[in-house]
């Protein structure tokens, strides 16, 4: 279930985009705030403390991956950039600056409400904090003892396989880019493993998922990176 009645605020300098938007999220229950620059943009985000951001990247006055840097450095407030296709490079690095997710325009109302929810229950999760135990579908977790299950089955994961499986759980349902999983994985030096992170998801899908050929939890987003999709019976 989303959120009813959060505060979503749309940042974009199109006006047609943002009215589109406003009718979309008003029907689906949500509450509406707008800014049509990043120096109104910032001003909202603090003054009015909104729920989820949609956040466009060309915007005028303060570019919207430095409204992203400058919120994610005070909030963990979920950001959701809108995007155009010849962005991938800005794509990318917003999400590496913090930003949870993207959806490329031109984008259809249920996409958007989709994502919203998953970013809200994303955001959910982290303020009531990570329970020692968790089971989505067959896969069953053991954080304090670091023991992992698919159905009855104890599976065997190297250090690096569990370390990965668990940023992927700690971070479920949200977008991670290449980058942020070497560094979270590898440190500071870690974005020269880019084919060992490769290696390690094909070895953890090979382990924990139904079909490793049909991946039902780590799913792939060619050119940015891995999600971790729970959204099939978590508790």
């Amino acid at each position: 279930m989303h959120k009813q009645g959060a505060y979503i605020l749309i940042i974009d300098d199109e006006i047609e985009i943002i009215r589109a938007l406003s009718r979309g999220l008003t029907a689906h229950g949500y509450r509406v705030l707008t800014a049509r620059n990043g120096e109104e943009a910032l001003k909202t985000v603090f003054q009015q403390r909104p729920d989820l951001i949609l956040l466009d990247l060309m915007l005028p006055t303060i570019s919207g991956l430095e409204v992203c840097r400058r919120i994610r450095e005070e909030s963990n407030v979920p950001i959701i950039v809108l995007s155009v296709k010849d962005q991938e490079r800005d794509k990318v690095q917003a999400l590496d600056l913090g930003a949870d997710d993207y959806i490329a325009k031109p984008f259809g109302m249920g996409e958007v409400i989709a994502r919203i929810q998953v970013a809200l229950r994303h955001l959910a999760r982290i303020q009531a904090g990570t329970a020692p135990r968790l089971e989505i579908g067959l896969l069953k977790v053991d954080f304090a003892q670091r023991r992992v299950w698919v159905g009855e089955t104890e599976i065997k994961l190297t250090p690096t396989e569990y370390d990965l499986l668990k940023v992927f759980l700690t971070h479920r349902g949200k977008l991670l880019t290449r980058d942020m999983l070497q560094e979270q994985i590898w440190g500071a030096q870690g974005k020269g493993k880019l084919h060992s992170l490769h290696v390690h998801v094909a070895q953890l899908r090979q382990k924990i998922e139904p079909d490793p050929d049909h991946p039902r939890f780590i799913l792939t987003t060619p050119g940015v990176g891995y999600r971790f999709d729970d959204e099939q019976g978590a508790s």
